[in-house]
């Protein structure tokens, strides 16, 4: 008899929309016949936490408990009426579920408010063009991390929104403190994870329960749910995996990890599974199994036997979000950042478009790991079959494509697909700033739903960019960056500093060169990151090829990624943390772009060598790619209608043709000679999406030739073509 699954994600990762390994995973089990189920028990336990009888439950706790709080945690307890009267209707707010309710946020005369409301700031730019519903949720947010925060000081140490006990899973070399906290005395939070668990086990009976952990804010609660169900159920087998295996558990050697769970998986999941199911099943040896850690006879063993090859992508079947509470969801809105909005706010269907990375060199990242190196793309067909299954299923058409860096060629293949078959999708995506992404493509991807990209600049100088073989500079990035923005595309730039052997210069030099992005509009939104040191990037690997040296942990039996370092040639990065924010959020508000970089920081820096006009320049300067032989004609819009009327110029009458276009906001027309008139409408319907066999750019070039034209090169340079490409006609 084959044995039930069920999938969980235990708290905490996002409020509003589920994390999608378990739905991939359910999917995959889907094509293979196999009964499963799954449970985001992060949202369950926080719409259970967040109401009038959990918060009931916490401040009776706090009536009988012996702690002195903060004077702001005082505050939220003395108002604890108001925050159980109101806790409901917010969070029906924050699932979209009673809308006018935004009035009385925002007269900021319902909510009880403490310390997170005085961190307002400039909400005039925030909100004021966005309207009520915003900044009512801005509110509520506030609201909400009001009572997190008493939450972590008066009840559980651990807790946090879209995080639990992260600092226990960062890092962690030994198990001890892990092990501590999971062997301490229970608590609110707990109590309700377990209670929540409890009923997933009596609807499903499952016997093996996967736990997804994503992110290290999900390890604790992950092995809370172990701990759980080794007591009260013995017989049901447990397994990890997910992305914090993936990168920090490659070398465990720690027996006590399976005190809490059976086994641990590594990589992509569905082949991994499939083999366990199997074991548990009777049908394979434990030596079979595929990239799994068990404990055997008291200490830790690798099975890696299995003669099967990873599932295929287009194999793993498409992910099924069903099980999950989507409704429960809550859209908030954490920071006035546009691009980290996204995350927080609105329900996102995740799906990959290929697996790994197609450029894979980046020396920062973990390209030794499965889950970059191996690239694996998936049609657009495909691609869009799956698209309007997950739109049936979820009844939402927002999309977040989650790939390491997404393939301009597959980008461009979906658009067209998604246009043809005039599915609705918003969506974004994370891209590399490369050549490929022209001006026309950007245009193209806008007209498939495209609202957002995100992409590294990372150092913002062309040296460190090269020496951590990013494959762009600064000049490129700025030309893509402008082409998505002129497209209406949200440019999100994801920046690094303290990258090895980057000094005080070039720190300022990369500041200048984000001052100028935003100046000139086309990045709206950023990041600034301090470079990690990783166990399986380049950097990590080799640490002397880039003139690093490693200084610990040293390896220890539990977890092992991040890595302590020491950067010689480099300056001391840590100082200009403070100055790189306050820049970036003044730059993103529109502000303080002429203010000299010195004044951000409490030191004296460089100035910087970079011209004033450089980003400006570089947007000018680079060539588009557009006249490439085999790119393809696009025609966007719809068929003109042609009318055909007399001119006279002197003496001669000549017949000139005007082709009419309707837009969706706008009439307008161009007018030529007859000849091109007649043959522009004969060819555009060949330029139509619709056509699945592609019309090239030096076809196009032949067949007006061929029409006995004149200048195929002088006609393009008129003032005619260029009225028809700022209509639609696109070259990509």
């Amino acid at each position: 008899m084959q044995k039930k699954t069920l999938l969980i994600t235990p708290p905490f990762t996002q409020l509003n929309t589920p994390y999608p390994a378990t739905a991939y995973l359910k999917g995959y089990l889907n094509t293979l016949g196999r009964e499963s189920y799954q449970a985001d028990l992060g949202i369950e336990v926080i719409v259970e936490l967040f109401s009038s009888d959990g918060l009931g439950r916490l401040f009776a706790d706090l009536d009988n408990a012996d702690i002195e709080l903060t004077d702001n945690s005082f505050r939220i307890y003395s108002l604890k009426e108001d925050y159980i009267s109101t806790i409901d209707p917010v969070i029906r707010f924050l699932k979209n579920i009673n809308p006018t309710l935004a009035h009385s946020i925002c007269d900021r005369s319902y909510l009880p408010e403490a310390g997170r409301f005085s961190q307002l700031e400039d909400m005039d730019w925030a909100f004021g063009t966005m309207g009520i519903h915003d900044k009512a949720r801005h509110f509520a947010t506030l609201y909400l991390e009001d009572l997190g925060d008493l939450i972590q000081e008066a009840v559980d140490p651990h807790f946090g929104f879209s995080r639990y006990a992260e600092r226990l899973g960062r890092s962690a070399t030994s198990f001890d403190e892990m092990e501590k906290a999971l062997e301490a005395p229970v608590t609110l939070l707990t109590q309700i994870l377990t209670a929540v668990l409890e009923r997933k086990i009596q609807e499903n009976h499952p016997d093996l329960v996967c736990i997804s952990v994503p992110f290290p804010g999900n390890l604790y609660g992950g092995f809370k749910c172990g701990q759980y169900l080794k007591k009260h159920y013995p017989h049901i087998k447990i397994v990890m995996g997910g992305g914090f295996a993936n990168t920090e558990l490659r070398s465990l050697k720690e027996p006590r990890v399976f005190n809490y769970i059976d086994f641990v998986c590594l990589d992509d999941g569905e082949a991994p599974l499939l083999s366990l199911l199997e074991y548990l099943d009777g049908q394979r040896e434990i030596a079979q199994l595929k990239r799994v850690y068990s404990r055997v006879n008291g200490e830790v063993v690798y099975h890696n036997g299995a003669k099967e090859k990873d599932v295929p992508q287009r194999d793993t079947g498409t992910p099924d979000y069903s099980d999950l509470l989507l409704h429960d969801y809550l859209s908030v809105i954490e920071i006035v950042n546009p691009m980290h909005r996204l995350w927080s706010d609105g329900r996102w269907n995740k799906l990959t478009l290929a697996h790994g990375c197609y450029w894979g060199k980046c020396s920062f990242c973990d390209i030794s790991l499965d889950y970059i190196r191996r690239y694996e793309p998936m049609t657009a067909a495909l691609l869009c079959d799956r698209i309007e299954e997950i739109i049936a299923q979820t009844q939402q058409n927002g999309f977040h494509f989650v790939d390491e860096a997404a393939p301009p060629a597959l980008l461009r293949d979906l658009a067209l697909e998604i246009i043809r078959r005039k599915i609705t999708v918003v969506w974004w995506t994370n891209i590399r700033f490369e050549k490929n992404f022209t001006h026309d493509l950007c245009i193209l991807l806008k007209a498939s739903g495209c609202i957002a990209i995100s992409g590294g600049l990372e150092v913002a100088s062309d040296r460190l960019l090269e020496k951590m073989k990013k494959g762009v500079t600064v000049a490129q990035v700025a030309k893509v960056a402008d082409g998505f923005t002129q497209a209406g595309i949200m440019v999100h730039a994801y920046l690094m500093y303290g990258f090895p052997t980057q000094t005080a210069q070039e720190t300022i030099d990369s500041l200048e060169m984000v001052r100028q992005l935003f100046q000139a509009g086309i990045v709206q939104s950023g990041f600034w990151h301090r470079f990690a040191m990783t166990a399986h990037s380049p950097v990590g690997l080799h640490p002397a090829e880039f003139d690093v040296m490693r200084l610990g942990p040293d390896t220890g039996k539990f977890a092992n990624n991040d890595l302590e370092h020491r950067d010689p040639l480099g300056t001391d990065h840590d100082r200009f943390a403070d100055g790189l924010r306050k820049s970036l959020f003044n730059y993103m508000h529109g502000v303080c772009l002429d203010f000299p970089h010195s004044r951000w920081f409490d030191f004296k820096v460089p100035p910087t060598s970079i011209p004033p006009s450089y980003i400006e320049k570089s947007i000018q300067d680079i060539p588009d790619l557009n006249s490439r032989p085999n790119a393809v004609m696009i025609w966007l819009g719809s068929l003109p209608e042609m009318s055909i009327f007399q001119e006279q110029k002197g003496s001669l009458v000549l017949e000139v043709a005007e082709l009419v276009f309707f837009s969706k906001r706008r009439e307008w027309a161009i007018e030529a000679n007859l000849a091109i008139g007649k043959w522009l409408r004969e060819i555009f319907p060949r330029l139509l999406v619709a056509n699945q066999e592609p019309y090239l750019f030096e076809q196009l070039k032949k067949d007006f030739e061929q029409a006995g034209l004149g200048s195929f090169d002088a006609w393009t340079a008129s003032e005619t073509w260029q009225e028809l490409r700022n209509g639609g006609l696109l070259v990509i």
